[in-house]
């Protein structure tokens, strides 16, 4: 490569948002470069077999494979929960926490405007259970805000 090494494009890949598996290859190994290049999916002499390389190769797919479905799997968790509006991301914070019985109370509406939004988020996360939501929620990271629901009562 005539402008850049094999470890500053390894580090160039690693920046990005979805970095590649990086094989090496090389002719001339020398321990600090072989180092620096253990991040590398594997590091390999160009007098190695063939079949070491295709062993190589596969596993690198695979894991680049296995990497990429939980990534997509993350960003469609993510993509439930954004469909949330402010008031049903409220209502899930309580739900969340286990005050089911309070939620109208504290957030100042009625009964069915609860049940209204518990029902819309439950279809927006496609979810039928609390518990699955629950599970569902930590899965994702979904902030939930640790400040108490209610303001602190002035003295």
């Amino acid at each position: 490569m005539p402008d850049v090494n094999g470890l500053d494009l390894q580090s160039a890949l690693a920046q990005t948002r979805f970095a590649l598996p990086v094989l090496f290859l090389t002719g001339h190994a020398d321990t600090a470069s072989t180092v620096q290049a253990m991040r590398a999916e594997d590091v390999l002499e160009k007098t190695s077999p063939l079949q070491a390389l295709l062993e190589v190769v596969s596993r690198a797919l695979a894991r680049d494979a296995q990497e990429r479905q939980e990534r997509f799997s993350r960003q469609s968790l993510h993509a439930r929960f954004a469909r949330l509006t402010g008031r049903e991301n409220e209502v899930l914070a309580h739900v969340l926490r286990g005050r089911h019985m309070q939620i109208a109370g504290d957030l100042g509406i009625n009964e069915r405007t609860v049940k209204a939004h518990r029902k819309s988020i439950m279809s927006k996360v496609e979810v039928r259970s609390v518990a699955a939501l629950a599970q569902l929620s930590q899965d994702a990271g979904w902030p939930v805000h640790p400040e108490p629901l209610l303001p602190s009562p002035s003295i």
